[in-house]
């Protein structure tokens, strides 16, 4: 077996990407950043992306952590004979199929990630928006005149708990699920989570990650920057549709406190690095 030397070229490359991301460590040291994982971005690779969260905690920067679980809460469904329906990107969720929502998320995904994140070296404490309770929730009208059930719109958020577990230099990592007035558990998009926690908290940046490379447009080239106005003809036109229209409808929501939001492919080994840390960036940052 022979090993590989690693040239003074290459170190000193290795050193010009460190200064490269100094200036942005720097603007966002002591920052909040909302990072939503979309379940069809947690494959294999989820590791380097939790990696790259550990490392935004350990210079400064305080993520939190949302996370859905689509793919897997449709698997468990079709296990248990309950067959997945959506409008708009919004899961129909009847009394059977929260259960199932509270059992993937809260049972499996949330403590997944913490495990996770604990093995990379850095802590984080799994919640979910019944717990506080984070999120309070109101029943979500019809979609398309469709009924949605169980599905919920964010009413209130308290922020207390989240800010707990950021000040002891740990990373929130919180299902989306809410209370609701009437005392039962709602299922949120975690999009709509993700920006609304964004506004509650302040924060500095959105990111919510998918299992595309982005926002693309009618030519079906990606598009780098997305003001509002583009977005709306856009969805329109149909251009922008399915599970993208509420991620983008989060994204431009998130910008009444927010600098900017991003929507990025998860699948990129450290994408979330490339597109805080670099000048270029990776995906679809979405503005005014």
């Amino acid at each position: 077996m022979t090993t590989q030397v690693e040239t003074m070229e290459e170190r000193i490359r290795r050193a010009e990407v460190l200064i490269e991301a100094l200036p942005y460590i720097r603007r966002f040291s002591g920052h909040t950043l909302v990072i939503k994982l979309g379940g069809a971005a947690i494959g294999e690779d989820v590791d380097a992306f939790l990696q790259d969260v550990v490392l935004l905690r350990f210079v400064g920067m305080r993520p939190v952590l949302v996370h859905g679980g689509g793919p897997e809460i449709s698997s468990w469904q079709k296990r248990l004979g309950i067959e997945p329906r959506f409008v708009n990107g919004l899961r129909v969720t009847d009394a059977a199929t929260m259960e199932v929502v509270k059992m993937v998320l809260t049972g499996k995904v949330g403590p997944e990630l913490v495990s996770r994140i604990h093995r990379l070296g850095g802590q984080a404490v799994g919640m979910s928006g019944e717990d506080g309770p984070t999120l309070l929730v109101r029943p979500r009208g019809p979609e398309d005149g469709q009924d949605l059930g169980f599905v919920g719109e964010v009413d209130q958020v308290n922020v207390e708990p989240i800010v707990s577990v950021l000040d002891q230099g740990r990373i929130p990592v919180i299902a989306s699920i809410g209370l609701g007035v009437d005392g039962d558990a709602y299922n949120v998009n975690a999009d709509t989570v993700a920006a609304e926690l964004a506004i509650a908290l302040k924060a500095t940046k959105l990111v919510l990650l998918t299992d595309v490379e982005g926002v693309r447009g009618a030519d079906g080239d990606l598009i780098s920057v997305l003001d509002a106005a583009a977005a709306d003809r856009l969805i329109q036109s149909g251009a922008i549709h399915g599970g993208m229209i509420p991620k983008v409808r989060a994204a431009l929501h998130a910008l009444d406190e927010v600098t900017a939001s991003h929507i990025i492919d998860g699948r990129v080994s450290h994408s979330l690095l490339l597109e805080l840390l670099t000048e270029k960036g990776v995906g679809t940052m979405v503005t005014r």
